[in-house]
């Protein structure tokens, strides 16, 4: 088994840990434990310091990924790469900081109005931001050192454990709102002080920059590419944690709550691309680094192939359950049906998109999709300065909805364009079938009056009716050798 085949098994198994476990969190504990405002406070302080945790490392980490292949030597510590990595988030954070301080003010009349208890906890971003971008640019490296398990599960699962921990010792008072949105914090710089020692358990990550190997292989185009794709990554990001930043400036902090339980389900279609893509970016990197066209193309048609199957599956299991499951989470929170389905059609297109962003930013096209990000970010922006006042967190999933269409749309027009790489198949149009089919006999299906009954009933009938139209329409023959009556 490939080095592919066994990272990626394991980071699908910590990604769907993960959901779980923010499944029980988002959906169980955070509506009964916490108030709408409280869960919409976290929300947006995670979501504002995430995205100026973008702009932190100032494009080293795509530096790395397409770069590092021609530094690794471990008998030399990569030519100090590791030192030369951290001068970027370093400058970054303190411009960030300088930033938000002068700033500060323009920012916090945006939530003046509708979510004053922002401005509380204001300063709280200059920490966060901190730790959560030097963990993605240590997860980074250790991920171009094909290490990307334990940052899986730092991530996926003990974030969430430690997150749910915190909301109970809340909840029992055994902490106040400040102290929790401390330790909130404090639970991100723990897994930066984890990540660190991983690293320094599995490599010997040099300090020293070998300044004259680093000239050799083009410092300057180096930097340059960093700093076009430090704007791509903000807008990557700004393309996900914008609808909730914005909610807030238009809506009270309780629409934020719910809809950050609403918008979570629909991750669950993406989990498998999320897990895929922690190792596939880096396998790329190298194979376009030693020009093996061949082996980009076999991850490509391969995810597209896999990831589609596995995304509308899920897109029928969580649509065909959403009112059922909204229910049980409690009424406030039913009013996020139509943000479910909304953001659920624009994370199965992304699913079907396959790994093209790997592709797509270490390739010579780099600067294309680095421009076609900055402008979809625009896009984004007015759709949703647009949509929110009139529709409400319906109008934030449109158009969250609505970026993933056009980004994964023209990435898949560049990519063909530049590679001729096509890697739709009747296999897809199969699987297209099976799902259009389960949402249609979703509809003449008894309906219960237990929720869970109902969950529990159409789970078990769709979902079976699902893998059983697979296994006969042999749209995945390879894997039917691990079927007990395919064995010989």
């Amino acid at each position: 088994m490939g080095i592919i085949q066994r990272q990626g098994i394991k980071n699908t198994i910590s990604s769907y840990a993960g959901i779980l476990l923010g499944f029980v969190s988002l959906i169980i504990i955070q509506p009964k434990f916490l108030k709408p405002e409280e869960i919409g406070l976290a929300r947006v302080m995670f979501a504002f310091s995430t995205l100026i945790a973008s702009f932190i490392p100032i494009g080293v980490t795509n530096m790395t990924i397409k770069y590092f292949p021609h530094f690794r030597n471990s008998k030399n510590g990569h030519h100090g790469f590791f030192g030369f990595m951290l001068i970027f988030p370093l400058i970054g954070f303190v411009v960030s900081a300088i930033g938000l301080v002068v700033f500060r003010e323009f920012i916090i009349a945006q939530y003046r109005k509708e979510s004053p208890l922002i401005i509380d906890y204001f300063y709280y971003i200059f920490p966060f931001s901190l730790f959560l971008s030097f963990s993605t640019v240590i997860t980074t490296y250790l991920i171009s050192l094909f290490k990307s398990t334990v940052p899986s599960y730092l991530n996926d699962i003990y974030i969430r454990i430690a997150y749910i921990a915190l909301i109970f010792a809340y909840y029992f008072k055994l902490l106040t709102l400040p102290m929790f949105i401390g330790s909130y914090v404090g639970i991100y710089a723990l897994q930066l002080l984890l990540l660190v020692l991983y690293l320094l358990k599995e490599d010997k990550p040099s300090l020293t920059i070998d300044w004259s190997f680093f000239k050799q292989q083009g410092l300057r185009e180096m930097i340059s590419f960093g700093l076009l794709l430090s704007f791509t990554s903000i807008a990557a990001l700004g393309l996900k944690t914008l609808d909730s930043v914005l909610i807030g400036k238009f809506l009270p902090l309780s629409f934020v709550g719910i809809y950050a339980i609403a918008s979570f389900i629909p991750t669950i279609i993406e989990t498998p691309l999320n897990a895929l893509d922690r190792i596939v970016t880096a396998k790329v990197a190298h194979a376009i680094a030693d020009n093996d066209m061949e082996d980009v193309r076999d991850v490509f048609y391969k995810s597209v192939k896999y990831l589609t199957l596995m995304g509308a599956l899920l897109f029928v299991g969580i649509n065909c359950n959403i009112t059922y499951l909204l229910q049980l989470v409690g009424k406030d929170y039913e009013q996020g049906t139509y943000v479910v389905w909304i953001i659920s059609i624009g994370a199965l297109v992304n699913m079907m998109g396959g790994a093209n962003g790997a592709i797509i930013f270490y390739s010579s096209k780099y600067w294309q999709g680095a421009l076609l990000l900055l402008l979809l970010v625009v896009i984004t922006f007015i759709s949703n300065m647009l949509l929110i006042p009139r529709f409400g967190i319906s109008g934030a999933a449109a158009s969250t909805a609505l970026s993933s269409l056009l980004y994964t749309a023209i990435r898949l027009f560049l990519i063909y364009r530049k590679f001729r790489f096509q890697p739709y198949t009747i296999d897809t149009v199969k699987t297209i079938g099976i799902m259009l089919l389960c949402l249609a006999l979703n509809f003449v299906l008894p309906v219960f009056d237990s929720a869970l009954l109902n969950i529990v009933f159409k789970s078990t009938v769709l979902g079976g009716t699902f893998l059983l139209l697979t296994y006969l329409l042999k749209i995945v023959p390879e894997f039917h050798k691990y079927l007990p009556w395919e064995k010989e």
